[in-house]
């Protein structure tokens, strides 16, 4: 090719070069055609250390916008140019915009304002609603667990994330996945029961609702599930306690839970627990974050802290010498993003001072970086980063949410003892005395927006009485120092007398359930006891509905009372469902995800325990209270034909249990059918029972259903005496029925 040519090829190259924008103007990493790691790799190449910094602190909404109460009001250009500079920040909690204009206008700041346009991540709370004013708030999640129903959850997951996103908030604190084995813990209503196969299935499907098809979407967000790991089982009951177990039982049961959430449901972020694990603070084990969580799970996300754990390594801990040293650890194990734990200029003066002593690393830091980075690229907030303002009119609090919200509440309520068939309320009912404080509470729950409101059971039965029935409430006893015990008794006494039915709330204050509210003991308050002491005097049937956020000590109740529903914190419809139950408008399906215990002497009381473990007191019974599963009907359910094809398989191999299920009632129902496994023989000691498989069938009076159950690797498998996740050859019992002790239909699997 001669000079000429050469000369003119290089012209049509650069001209062509000059005309592609992409080419010519695009920094890779803001280029949405190249993969998101390349990106990720680009943009931390030209970041100051200061920028990578930011990245890994979070922010309190007030610090960046004019708050009005629980709720940002308006944007502030100020605050927001004060916090974000030219720097960019990482995240922002407590924000609750009451809009998307506010995260929006916070957004364009940081994309245009900053050096490099980094979308700042806005992260707020959702248990079972979006915790922002006026949201569809769903029952408790240990409630929604006894649904047994992970279809209903997973769509409760889609209506959070619709709603969150809607308000341009891109990360949701959960869900919950401990295992709560002491229910002293306040904590136990935010989990989905004590089981490891029932919390993981809800847990992967709440995961998947929440981020949906993708987080890039409008209706999608990142789920963070919490407290990584083994949080569930503080030594007392105490929260943040020390927790003791070993790695066998870590790994099946309570790591099992968040990983399949990992695995399965894709979960894109993680938080830390504030416990200690073994003697070492989860925010600083870097088996737990790094080796077991990105190593052996594949996580891709990153790891938050929970509200002040990194602090307490320094505090309480005291394994730390100073906050760069606390810093440096923690950010060695494997987290990514403190939590309020140091305030903005001492994180940065410390994480810099942890960088010169070379306790921590430039490679370590642009790793921590990168998974932030990495979460904020696959929401698509770097080439989408502002969220349509009219999508809250669309989507917020919508009659089909509503209507999503009763269901729930009506699945989950559990009918836990009909003596006589007191309930449903007869048809013929003229009068009903509602008794108790809690029957006119309208809370929604732990993790809700406190200025929600929930329909009180009081409210709801007025909803869905027949307009014939007088309805009439009494509280019975005192919840002020200024009232009279005696006369209130009394009132409540004289109501029941003349009524026809009596249902009596009682369960758990607001002032002992939730986070941060422990007991010692799980014994109903005294007043209540003695009040349906006086009321069951009367001799009138009397129905007992609990309101409660975790298993009670209900002896005197469960001895005396004839009739017993448990409909914890029901979300916004509660009492609409409570009624239903009620007056046999619903037929009751819930089951317990919990074990009820007799007294705090028998704790822990699971029902998955070691064969050696002994509940023999000379003053208790062995029993529980109620057992795991546990859950009646208004009608009843025959188990048949329990059949298993093929009888035996190979170790790796698969098998379908059949089983055969007939209303053999007058009234239509559900069923939740439960399938148990036993290892015969095995190398580790394991489970006298767990809980493998379960399903709802709805019947009406005499139909038949088979429902059929796979099993293989996943629910036969052990961690044997080499660590090593195997099934091992031999027998397997099969059991299935309608709790984890009302077995109906038992048969052997082979496995070699």
């Amino acid at each position: 090719m001669n000079a000429k040519i050469s000369l003119a090829v290089a012209l049509v190259a650069l001209c062509s070069f000059a005309k592609d924008p992409v080419r010519s103007t695009v920094l890779p990493y803001k280029n949405a055609s190249l993969p998101v790691d390349q990106r990720v790799a680009d943009l931390v190449g030209r970041m100051t250390t200061e920028e990578k910094i930011k990245q890994l602190d979070m922010w309190w909404g007030k610090e960046v916008a004019n708050m009005g109460g629980h709720e940002a009001s308006s944007y502030s250009e100020e605050k927001t140019a004060a916090v974000v500079g030219k720097t960019g920040i990482g995240s922002v909690h407590d924000l609750y915009p009451l809009t998307a204009e506010v995260t929006n206008s916070i957004q364009k700041y940081a994309m245009e304002k900053t050096r490099l346009g980094i979308p700042v991540l806005f992260i707020e709370e959702g248990l079972h609603g979006y915790s922002g004013f006026g949201s569809t708030s769903f029952p408790i999640p240990l409630q929604l667990a006894g649904t047994w129903d992970t279809t209903l959850v997973h769509d409760i997951g889609r209506t959070i994330a619709t709603e969150t996103r809607a308000h341009g908030v891109d990360m949701i604190l959960g869900p919950v996945l401990c295992l709560p084995r002491d229910p002293r813990w306040g904590r136990v209503e935010e989990t989905y029961g004590e089981d490891p196969y029932l919390a993981a299935l809800n847990g992967v499907a709440m995961v998947k609702g929440l981020q949906g098809k993708g987080v890039s979407q409008p209706n999608s967000v990142v789920a963070e599930p919490k407290h990584f790991a083994i949080h569930g089982i503080p030594e007392g009951g105490s929260n943040t306690s020390p927790v003791f177990m070993s790695e066998r039982e870590g790994r099946s049961s309570f790591l099992y839970v968040f990983e399949k959430a990992v695995k399965e449901g894709g979960a894109l972020s993680m938080m830390a627990a504030y416990s200690e694990l073994d003697g070492i603070p989860c925010v600083d084990n870097k088996w737990l974050l790094t080796d077991v969580l990105r190593k052996e799970w594949g996580f891709k996300g990153f790891v938050l802290s929970d509200l002040g754990a990194i602090r307490m390594s320094l505090e309480n801990h005291h394994v730390a010498s100073d906050t760069s040293d606390a810093l440096a650890q923690t950010l060695n194990a494997g987290l990514n993003m403190q939590f309020y734990d140091f305030p903005h200029d001492g994180f940065l003066t410390a994480m810099n001072k942890a960088i010169a002593d070379k306790k921590l690393s430039i490679s370590q830091l642009n790793k921590a970086v990168s998974d932030v980075l990495r979460v904020k690229f696959l929401l698509g907030l770097f080439d989408n980063p502002y969220t349509d303002t009219s999508l809250k009119a669309k989507v917020f609090h919508t009659k089909e949410s509503q209507d999503l919200a009763l269901k729930a509440a009506q699945e989950s309520i559990c009918l836990l003892k009909n003596e006589g068939n007191v309930l449903p309320i007869k048809k013929d009912v003229k009068s009903i005395a509602v008794i108790g404080a809690l029957a006119e509470s309208n809370y929604l729950g732990g993790y809700s927006n406190e200025e929600g409101k929930a329909i009180p059971i009081l409210d709801g039965l007025k909803q869905r009485a027949d307009k014939n029935v007088s309805i009439n409430f009494e509280k019975g006893y005192s919840t002020e120092k200024n009232e009279n015990e005696n006369d209130l008794q009394q009132k409540a006494v004289a109501l029941a007398k003349n009524a026809d039915a009596v249902v009596v709330v009682i369960g758990e204050d607001l002032k002992i359930v939730g986070e941060g509210k422990d007991r010692a003991n799980l014994d109903l308050d005294e007043k209540q006891v003695n009040l349906l002491k006086a009321l069951q005097a009367t001799g009138k049937p009397i129905t007992v509905v609990l309101a409660n956020g975790r298993p009670l000590s209900i002896n005197w109740v469960a001895k005396n009372i004839p009739a017993i529903v448990e409909s914890w914190f029901s979300g916004e419809k509660g009492g609409l469902a409570v009624a239903d139950i009620l007056l046999g408008n619903v037929n009751p399906s819930g089951k317990l995800p919990m074990t009820f215990p007799r007294s705090v002497g028998q704790l822990p009381f699971y029902y998955d325990h070691k064969p050696t473990s002994r509940h023999a007191y000379v003053d208790e019974a062995n029993t529980p209270l109620f057992v795991f599963g546990h859950g009646l009907s208004y009608t009843t359910f025959d188990y048949s034909n329990l059949t298993i094809s093929p009888a035996t398989i190979p170790v790796n191999g698969n098998a379908t249990v059949h089983v055969t299920i007939k209303n053999t009632g007058t009234t239509e129902g559900t069923e939740v059918v439960q399938l148990y496994i036993c290892d015969v023989v095995s190398s580790v000691t394991t489970p006298v029972k767990s809980l493998k498989g379960f399903g709802r069938v709805t019947l009406k009076p005499d139909e038949s259903k088979t429902v059929d159950f796979k099993i293989g690797f996943e629910h036969l498998a052990l961690w044997n005496r080499d660590m090593k996740h195997v099934v091992e050859p031999g027998d397997f019992k099969i059991m299935i029925g309608s709790s984890s002790e009302d077995i109906r239909q038992t048969a052997t699997l082979k496995a070699n």
